[in-house]
């Protein structure tokens, strides 16, 4: 629950029992049983919004503004060379860990698609069907529509598709929706020219969608095999609300049909149940996008293809996991980046105005058009179709909000454990958490701070994905370490991952703008730490004080404070350094009797991160001149 709208009063009480609040289970299943949902179903020629390939009337209007633009945009594909994804591009993965060897000729092929197929829907000239149907017939050639980087989840283990198995994947899902749409338009001008172009597409869906998601229950992101601890993350309503696409738009048995969507809101409402009741997005707002956002298009197509009948969209917890993304946003492009999350971002103007329509946010609303103001965003959507339908209605709508960002003073998110605190031109960020979450970082007790839209405490994100992020060695990687995370390092021990690693008595007091944490817990008992209090508070004048008191047991090593930073320091007295980014500039002060200061350039190679930081970012080192098994230290960031 986002308790930042809340009377004062109710405050304290809130904060005692956040932990005693039980989240309602099931929303989907308690919405509509399998015979409410048999009986709600309707065909998808009353349920689909979108006008007929042949009503030329209706498309000319439905484009609007955006049909020159469509089409100039199917123009530039008109003689594309479709690129072969070959066999050592999936062998790529296994072989050297590129992901991107498979991935960019694939991702080329379907953005060629797609264009290609919403100008001829907008134009309807048959211009560009010859191109559509190579492209079609290419991409039912494949052996799979699966990523290299996600095969070898097969029994084999393997990044080339087996002969036996089929698997549903991010982009299979995407590819399978895709296709199910460009059949619904265009079948019929496909079997001018053949049938066997229209006859394939169903086949297809049929053998890598329809088929597979019925007979499997074992897909980790179906999360239908009541895992202990499952993590449940993006995959789940992105892959469902694609497998709904599908069944929607092609099964026509009225029983399988049913058994199919009802299957698919019993997994999509695991995704729900995961997410905490205060409706943070643990994978961070780059994510947020195929996350909730993806959920919000799994309901409202489901609220659509049930004569509106099932429609949880004013539940609480869906309208707080909405209203996430307005509240992360920092400013100036920045963004709370905790996890793999890119800090550039702010997220998709149509997707956060419908979202925040059908949840009644008018501060999503506001955000999605000073998002659509500030990148004046193309109706365009890739390969999802579904939303870039959606947008040709909700881009006419936006211009007529009031382009505006959040301007709440705090946002408490007690069960994920973030914490948001505005103060004049001052952001700052923290959270508690564990350290197995989705997309997970080793960074519980870790902060950011942001002065006039300039970023100078920061969280560095994640670099070009690879075959090393998602496995055993994901935390060699330097992004994902507590040593690179605004933490210490206490007794020579950084942070580890795993559940079991996480903060003890999280708190947020909203009268002094006090955030408290005990990251004790987030270290390996090696370590021998009894508690680590870290307490944040931030002044009116945008001044962050930070407190960490400690005690451990026998200590042997030096604790060490780092912090990373999106600028190099000026060490300009003893115990103040100066960080300055463009105008704006911060000064942070410590304690000189306590600590030996060092500051390590932190080289950037990965063009990921290169265009987000530059070259490089700093991390500031603060070694303590002594052991002490109990005691404090003080810091404190002043904006200039």
């Amino acid at each position: 629950m986002n308790i930042s709208r809340l009377p004062k009063a109710l405050l304290v009480l809130l904060l005692l029992t956040a932990n005693m609040v039980f989240a309602q289970k099931d929303l989907l299943q308690t919405a509509a049983n399998k015979a409410a949902l048999a009986s709600s179903l309707v065909q998808a020629e009353q349920w689909i919004k979108y006008p007929a390939y042949a009503d030329r009337l209706a498309w000319d209007q439905y484009g609007g503004v955006n049909r020159p633009t469509i089409i100039k945009e199917g123009e530039r594909y008109l003689q594309y060379d479709w690129k072969v994804v070959k066999a050592t591009d999936y062998l790529a993965f296994e072989r050297t860990g590129s992901r991107t060897a498979m991935e960019n000729p694939f991702g080329s092929n379907n953005t060629a698609l797609a264009n290609l197929v919403l100008a001829e829907l907008v134009e309807g000239k048959g211009r560009f069907l010859d191109q559509i149907i190579n492209g079609v017939w290419q991409l039912c050639d494949m052996s799979s529509w699966v990523l290299s980087a996600h095969l070898p989840v097969q029994k084999s283990r393997r990044s080339l598709q087996e002969l036996d198995e089929q698997l549903i994947d991010l982009t299979s899902g995407d590819m399978g929706s895709f296709l199910a749409w460009v059949h619904h338009f265009l079948a019929k001008e496909f079997d001018k020219v053949n049938p066997v172009i229209a006859a394939r597409i169903r086949q297809e869906i049929n053998k890598r969608i329809l088929l597979p998601y019925t007979q499997r229950n074992d897909m980790w992101w179906q999360a239908l095999q009541d895992k202990p601890g499952q993590m449940v993350n993006n995959w789940n309503p992105w892959c469902n609300f694609n497998v709904l696409t599908c069944f929607l738009l092609m099964e026509k048995d009225k029983e399988k049909l049913t058994a199919a969507v009802y299957k698919t809101m019993v997994s999509t409402d695991q995704f729900i149940n995961y997410t905490k009741d205060d409706g943070a997005c643990e994978e961070g707002p780059s994510y947020w996008g195929h996350a909730a956002g993806k959920m919000y298009d799994y309901l409202q197509l489901l609220k659509y293809a049930t004569g509106d009948k099932i429609d949880i969209f004013n539940h609480p917890k869906i309208k707080n996991m909405g209203e996430y993304i307005a509240r992360s946003y920092i400013g100036n492009g920045w963004v709370v980046n905790f996890a793999d999350a890119s800090a550039k971002g702010g997220g998709n103007a149509g997707l956060v105005y419908r979202y925040g329509k059908a949840v009644q946010s008018a501060e999503m609303m506001d955000f999605a058009a000073y998002l659509n103001k500030r990148d004046a965003e193309s109706i365009l959507e890739g390969r999802d179709l579904f939303r870039a339908f959606e947008s040709f209605w909700s881009t006419r709508e936006i211009n007529s909000r009031e382009a505006k960002t959040s301007s709440s003073a705090y946002t408490w998110y007690p069960q994920t454990e973030f914490c948001y605190m505005r103060a004049g031109d001052v952001f700052f960020a923290a959270k508690g958490g564990y350290n197995n979450e989705s997309h997970n970082h080793n960074d519980v007790g870790s902060f950011m701070y942001y002065f006039k839209g300039k970023p100078f405490l920061i969280d560095a994100g994640v670099g070009t994905y690879t075959k090393f992020t998602f496995s055993s060695q994901r935390y060699t990687i330097w992004t994902m370490q507590s040593d690179y995370h605004n933490l210490p390092k206490v007794n020579g021990f950084s942070q580890p991952n795993g559940a079991q690693f996480k903060s003890r008595n999280a708190s947020f007091n909203p009268t002094n703008m006090a955030f408290n944490l005990d990251i004790a817990n987030a270290y390996p008992a090696d370590a021998r730490i009894k508690n680590w209090w870290m307490r944040y508070v931030l002044a009116a004048d945008g001044s962050l004080s930070l407190t960490e008191q400690f005690e451990i047991n026998n200590p042997a090593i030096p604790n060490e404070i780092n912090f990373l930073s999106a600028i190099a320091a000026d060490s300009i007295a003893p115990g103040i350094l100066l960080l300055k980014n463009g105008e704006a500039a911060v000064k942070m002060v410590f304690d000189s009797k306590d600590f030996v200061f060092s500051q390590q350039p932190v080289d950037i190679n990965d063009m990921r991160l290169t265009r987000v930081w530059g070259k490089a970012v700093y991390r500031i080192s603060l070694k303590a001149k002594s052991l002490q098994p109990k005691g404090s230290y003080a810091f404190k960031f002043i904006p200039q």
